[in-house]
């Protein structure tokens, strides 16, 4: 039976072309391989009108490109020849057949990341969206977790190391005894001082005191006795605190000596209240402190509010501490999006709203796992919730609210932990570095945020 049908599909592809109409010519040249022939206008390519074993569609132009099946036709000779040939063929897809199972390729997963997709015409299909109105999420679907880098003891203590020189550092220079011999020096690029008689110096990351004596040692060695030699510190500028936000002076502050975080506070001018406050002092909630790349765990809530004075930790060289102001009413898409961006918030304002906003997702974007983080920097809780099945209608979409965090991780994470610091972490640069560099007069630093809707 199966050599019959065979035989009865070889002899209907050597009729193909007359179902056609076509010429000799046009007969051998889709024997070659493909052709394009032209139809009329209003001609319809539906299956009556293709010959079995054909491939035929209509173009815009007007032509129908035909592709013949090649070097199949002699395959169908072959075994219609042959046909312990074609048992064999039926025995190796015997398996196949009866073994699977499979529902079919499945593309739900690309089809998100597409714009459109065309079939026979400009038809778009945008990502389907659960029915009805968003979700809020209850409290008990968000978990806490303990974050790491908190104070340390001794951070609540002054620095007991001395002060270390760096380039421009201002120094007042004098041997004892000789009144003409005083003279100002600055340390240079190189980390030298250039004073008196004696060539560069290099003093970066030397102690008042080690300076002190190695310039006594450099000027006995031109002076008939070994001189004494007083070094003062006259300015500071290569150890230096930021200081941004919701304060009177915001920038960068020269540090001489540990310095609490209060008085820095207070050196800036003191906390402001911007217009349109709604509280009149920062969100001391999303203020933070940045140290050495990590952020600290300081509660800018219980320090400046309530007076905790277990929060007033001294500040280091390179300290960033930002306050954040309260007029911002935003939530902050960060993570696996083509443009991390912060969104003003609405009460219509709803989870697939703020992601399609970034131009969706990437396509290695984890978005069975998209976290929501909610409160404080200090005790943030955080809920995963799977975006690929809100995308799909399969879920509802989730309602966000003022303050909200949306991080889409770039690969799948075991601890919550380390998912919620990456998220944390890139929030704190985008929005403290970005802040830093309008004060600074330069271009932002670090991942982007920008407002929705902009550059």
């Amino acid at each position: 039976m199966l050599v019959s049908h065979l035989q009865d599909f070889s002899r209907r592809q050597e009729e193909a072309p007359l179902a056609l109409g076509l010429e000799p010519p046009q007969e051998s040249a889709l024997r070659s391989g493909r052709a394009e022939l032209p139809l009329s206008p209003n001609y319809q390519a539906t299956r009556q009108h293709r010959p079995t074993g054909f491939t035929a569609a209509v173009h815009p132009r007007g032509l129908a490109r035909v592709a013949s099946p090649g070097g199949a036709h002699a395959v169908f000779k072959a075994l219609c020849t042959r046909p312990w040939l074609a048992f064999l063929l039926c025995l190796c897809w015997l398996p196949l057949l009866v073994g699977c199972k499979s529902d079919g390729p499945r593309t739900e997963r690309w089809s998100a990341y597409l714009p459109y997709e065309r079939t026979n015409g400009p038809v778009m299909t945008l990502p389907p969206r659960a029915n009805g109105a968003a979700t809020h999420l209850p409290p008990a679907a968000f978990s806490a977790v303990e974050q790491t880098n908190p104070i340390r003891p001794e951070w609540l203590q002054p620095a007991t190391n001395s002060f270390r020189l760096g380039p421009g550092d201002g120094l007042e220079i004098e041997v004892l005894g000789e009144a003409s011999s005083r003279a100002n020096a600055t340390v240079g690029p190189d980390g030298k001082i250039y004073y008196s008689l004696l060539p560069g110096v290099f003093v970066w990351g030397l102690t008042l005191a080690e300076t002190r004596d190695l310039l006594a040692a450099q000027l006995g060695k031109i002076m008939r006795t070994k001189p004494e030699v007083a070094v003062t510190l006259r300015t500071v500028e290569s150890q230096r605190v930021w200081i941004l936000g919701a304060v009177q002076k915001p920038g960068d502050y020269s540090l001489a000596a540990s310095m609490p975080l209060i008085e820095a506070v207070s050196t800036a001018g003191g906390i402001i209240q911007a217009p349109g406050s709604l509280t009149g002092v920062p969100d001391l909630r999303r203020s933070f402190l940045l140290r050495d790349g990590q952020r600290v765990q300081v509660d800018f809530h219980r320090l400046l509010a309530q007076g905790d004075l277990s929060q007033n930790l001294y500040l280091q060289p390179d300290d960033f501490v930002f306050l954040q102001s309260d007029t911002a009413r935003n939530v902050y898409v960060l993570g696996a999006v083509p443009q991390p961006s912060i969104i003003p918030y609405s009460d219509r304002l709803s989870l697939f709203a703020a992601i399609a906003s970034c131009g969706g997702t990437l396509p290695y974007a984890q978005g069975s796992k998209v976290a929501i983080i909610r409160g404080s920097l200090v005790d943030p809780r955080v809920a995963l919730v799977d975006y690929g099945e809100i995308r799909k209608g399969k879920l509802a979409d989730i309602a966000l609210e003022q303050g909200d965090i949306v991080y889409v991780s770039f690969v799948p994470y075991r601890k919550l932990a380390l998912l919620l610091e990456g998220a944390l972490s890139q929030f704190v640069y985008s929005v403290g570095y970005n802040y830093g560099s309008k004060v600074g007069g330069g271009y932002p630093v670090g991942p982007t945020v920008t407002p929705a809707g902009g550059p």
